[in-house]
């Protein structure tokens, strides 16, 4: 492009050289419009559909908490801001409607409304939190993203943007002449605008609506609330550990007590055995003494019973 004629630092095999003697003083003036915005909780809009940029602005975007264009720009997304409006608040309700159990939906239906979804997402997605018309936007490829750039003009929304040789320079606020087509390039531009937000507001929270934190005197109390909750959990469980512990000692003491017990229980069988065995030896000693008595007597009976017969066979003998 003709415009683009003194950022041009020279051609080598028809490919135009960008002067970065020039690019490095107008990117740290492009930094310094980010950083001013971001200072002041503005919103700021990063737009790239290009294939190679897509993921790239997406994920640049949401490590600082902005907000992102990478699929397609749709006509009067500034310009006409109630009817986009209109379509995010669609997609909101299909969004419920799916996140839950969707009942009364036949399979058809949520199908449809799947795709519906899926469809408001990609064009919308990036935006959907945003609220209002961004403060500022950061656009990859002005030939491709024309519109934008128009939409912006003619809203009066500052524009950062990346600007190749091909590129027309007239309508952006802060250009950047440099190389849009390289993914290293698009990573080094994305990092260097997100890293800027992020400087400019140390404490950024995930969304530009988010609560602001609580002042100091609402602060205070709630503080004493909390000190006060983890003293009386800390009471708590030191009573139930002192308990514990007290439950522990009555348990040993209280086995200590029956060791002794069963200690004894188990020796007096014993010792009542052992007191008995003398006595059961002299009984057996008795029984063997009186053994060969009573062998004796059984035999001395034997004998005389066997005389007694004989004199009765002679007194009989005698009366016959």
């Amino acid at each position: 492009n003709p415009g683009m004629a003194p950022y041009i630092y020279g051609v080598r095999n028809d490919t135009h050289i960008i002067d970065l003697g020039q690019t490095a003083p107008m990117l740290h003036r492009a930094l310094s419009a980010v950083r001013d915005v971001a200072s002041k909780n503005g919103k700021i809009l990063f737009v790239g559909t290009k294939r190679q940029a897509s993921e790239i602005i997406a994920e640049a975007a949401r490590d600082c908490g902005q907000f992102y264009i990478n699929q397609r720009w749709l006509g009067g997304l500034l310009t006409n801001w109630n009817t986009i409006q209109a379509s995010i608040k669609q997609l909101k309700t299909l969004e419920e409607q799916l996140s839950g159990e969707a009942v009364g939906f036949t399979k058809k239906e949520l199908l449809n409304l799947s795709r519906q979804r899926d469809k408001l997402e990609r064009s919308l997605g990036g935006i959907k939190e945003m609220g209002r018309t961004p403060d500022l936007i950061f656009i990859l490829d002005t030939v491709k993203e024309s519109l934008a750039v128009q939409e912006a003009t003619k809203l009066n929304i500052p524009t950062v943007a990346v600007v190749d040789t091909n590129a027309e320079i007239e309508g952006i606020n802060y250009p950047i002449p440099g190389n849009d087509d390289a993914t290293r390039a698009i990573k080094l531009y994305c990092q260097l605008i997100a890293d800027t937000i992020k400087d400019a507001r140390p404490q950024s929270p995930e969304a530009f609506d988010a609560p602001a934190a609580p002042a100091p005197a609402e602060a205070a109390p709630a503080k004493a609330a909390e000190a006060k909750a983890d003293a009386k959990e800390a009471k708590t469980s030191a009573t139930t550990k002192k308990a514990a512990t007290a439950q522990a000692a009555k348990s040993a003491k209280k086995k200590e007590e029956e060791a002794p017990a069963a200690e004894a229980g188990a020796e007096k069988p014993a010792a009542k055995a052992k007191k008995a065995a003398p006595k059961k030896k002299a009984d057996a000693e008795d029984a063997k003494t009186a053994a060969p008595k009573k062998k004796a007597a059984a035999k001395k009976s034997t004998k005389a019973d066997k005389d007694g017969g004989d004199d009765d066979s002679g007194d009989m003998k005698e009366a016959s």
